[in-house]
């Protein structure tokens, strides 16, 4: 009997049985990761929209991170881009889904902030930088692209900016009664905060083991269903890394927890683009963004469409859409089914 342990030797149906088993802890745990966070933001007094961005981000995003480095490091370049890629497309569209369940009015609306706009700002400027990436010369140090080192220091610089953003805004939206802020819960009924450190971590090994489990048996499904990597990337692990995300954005909005919703939403979007630099360092055989294929660069195209089109909707700020859907959300999940029918017909 072929052993369990040894990935390389999984069949079509084990690799089913382990893509499942992960995706469901994923959920679990992703599902857990949200009240944690809210409560973190809380207690440091970081507050939901930087919590949301920076912790809550790159918590549900580590399973996915772990993903596409390990399988760029397999030498399995197309798995990696298609699972860091669509994973933001797919989150995106997932934001759309939590402004179908919050009913009260749209969530750019109800969930207005500077750190938010700001944050998806950052990712259209990371997104693009990826775009251009394989239009750039083939030229690698030490087998990684100029345009790693500049997405890292990219994103870290514009953290920062959006912690300023929080701290001190030099704009704030106009309060409606259908604007929800940032209720504090009483410090004297949160856990402690070492507490909350420690499951906080513990939360975030569990998703980073799933990812790293869920990469061979991705692989596995790819290579005996005969699919291609990127759409199994795209549909298959993307979707199944980003489970937190749908989960963490729903449980927030029935919290009441609107900022924090859409924080953890483009926050995890911008980290996810870090796993292209990552998986650029893990790839051994030169640079990373010039094994992209047209599918990977249109749904690099049509990921920066839906956040300028999501941030022009925080901008906008439309109360009501048809069906209290708002506008944006509507344009997104056209625009994400496109994408998907591209995959099959392009």
């Amino acid at each position: 009997m072929v052993p369990i342990v040894d990935p390389d030797s999984w069949t079509l149906l084990q690799s089913i049985v382990v893509f499942g088993i992960c995706a469901l802890v994923i959920a679990i745990a992703g599902t857990r990761i949200t009240r944690v966070v809210d409560q973190l933001a809380d207690r440091t007094g970081l507050g939901e929209a930087t919590a949301g961005a920076v912790l809550l981000g790159a918590a549900t995003s580590l399973s996915g991170s772990v993903l596409s480095v390990t399988a760029a490091y397999r030498g399995h370049p197309e798995l990696a881009v298609s699972n860091a890629l669509g994973g933001i497309a797919v989150q995106t569209f997932f934001l759309a889904i939590a402004d179908v369940v919050y009913r009260r009015a749209n969530l750019e609306h109800a969930a207005a902030s500077a750190p938010n706009m700001m944050q998806n700002g950052l990712l259209i400027a990371l997104l693009a930088l990826i775009l251009l990436a394989p239009n750039l010369p083939e030229v690698t140090v030490w087998s990684i692209h100029p345009i790693t080192p500049i997405l890292l220091g990219f994103y870290f610089y514009g953290t920062r900016l959006v912690q300023s953003a929080g701290k001190k805004p030099m704009w704030r939206p106009s309060i409606t009664g259908e604007t929800r802020q940032d209720e504090p819960e009483s410090r004297s009924q949160l856990p402690s905060l070492s507490r909350l450190w420690t499951e906080f971590a513990l939360l975030m090994a569990t998703l980073g083991v799933a990812g790293l489990v869920l990469e061979p048996a991705a692989t596995t499904i790819s290579s005996e269903a005969g699919l291609s990597q990127t759409i199994v990337g795209v549909l298959l692990t993307a979707v199944s890394t980003s489970i937190p995300e749908l989960v963490t954005s729903v449980a927030a909005v029935r919290r009441g927890a609107l900022t924090l919703a859409v924080a953890g939403i483009i926050g995890g979007n911008a980290f996810d683009t870090l796993f292209m630099a990552a998986s650029d360092i893990a790839y051994r055989d030169g640079s990373l963004y010039h094994t992209m294929t047209a599918d990977s660069e249109r749904w690099v195209a049509l990921t920066l469409l839906m956040a300028a089109i999501l941030i022009m909707g925080l901008i906008r700020r439309e109360r009501y859409g048809v069906g209290r859907i708002g506008a944006e959300s509507l344009a997104i999940m056209v625009l994400y089914g496109l994408g998907v029918v591209l995959m099959f017909t392009g």
